[in-house]
């Protein structure tokens, strides 16, 4: 049996319609919560991370919320503006192609 490895990207937030507005403005279209305090999106290609690791740390100033990516099953990574280079070139390390 074949188990599909995903690449995931949590965002959290204590403060109501945060999360919501990131998106918003990430997908530059209206998006609809049924959490407004937790979003988890998963990717079959990890390399697709890197724009919303950008998008957040850009915004990381506006915005009131933590985003964890997950990269390997059950470890979870917090992405910090110290950090959000150093992942996304990882990224391009691991996954090439």
């Amino acid at each position: 049996m074949v188990v599909k490895m995903y690449t995931i990207v949590n965002l959290y937030s204590d403060k109501k319609g945060e999360i919501t507005g990131f998106l918003k403005k990430f997908y530059n279209k209206d998006i609809k919560l049924t959490n407004d305090l937790k979003w988890e999106q998963k990717y079959e290609n990890s390399i697709e991370i890197a724009d919303i690791i950008g998008a957040y740390i850009d915004n990381i100033e506006d915005y009131k919320i933590n985003m964890w990516v997950s990269l390997d099953s059950d470890t979870f990574i917090n992405v910090t503006s110290n950090n959000a280079n150093e992942i996304i070139k990882y990224l391009y390390e691991r996954f090439p192609y």
